[in-house]
């Protein structure tokens, strides 16, 4: 089921502040989807989903293969019955202060994550919300 972004309601805002871990899905150069377990935010106020990883990840590398304009992903949490995708361009952050956002973030929904100074931001521009939530 597809919602309208704009008519998002309390239901889909707490799904996407309790606690659930994702699968955040991109497309290799060779047109095959890699499928990763994550850890994602969402912002509602600018429409961003936020993951973080190592600068060297499978993830990463898709995304930036797609260049300057972004790849497409979906991003998926499962919860039960409940479940919804976020649709949107990805593209890869390394400025320090994308990549602290990123983290403050992830470090409210979750818990502080490792140490990684190899670690970037991955931010997606969702444009698309399908699930039951």
């Amino acid at each position: 089921m597809s919602h309208d972004l704009a008519g998002l309601g309390d239901s889909f805002h707490a799904f996407w502040t309790e606690r659930h871990l994702a699968t955040f899905t991109t497309l290799r150069p060779d047109g095959t989807p890699h499928v990763a377990p994550v850890g994602v935010t969402y912002d509602p106020l600018t429409r961003t989903a936020r993951v973080i990883s190592s600068g060297s990840s499978r993830k990463v590398r898709n995304v930036l293969a797609a260049g300057p304009q972004g790849l497409r992903v979906a991003v998926c949490q499962v919860d039960g019955a409940r479940w919804c995708t976020l649709e949107g361009r990805a593209v890869v952050r390394d400025e320090p202060e994308a990549v602290a956002e990123a983290v403050a973030r992830y470090t409210a929904r979750y818990r502080a994550p490792r140490e990684n100074p190899a670690r970037v931001a991955i931010e997606i521009a969702v444009d698309r919300v399908l699930g039951r939530f």
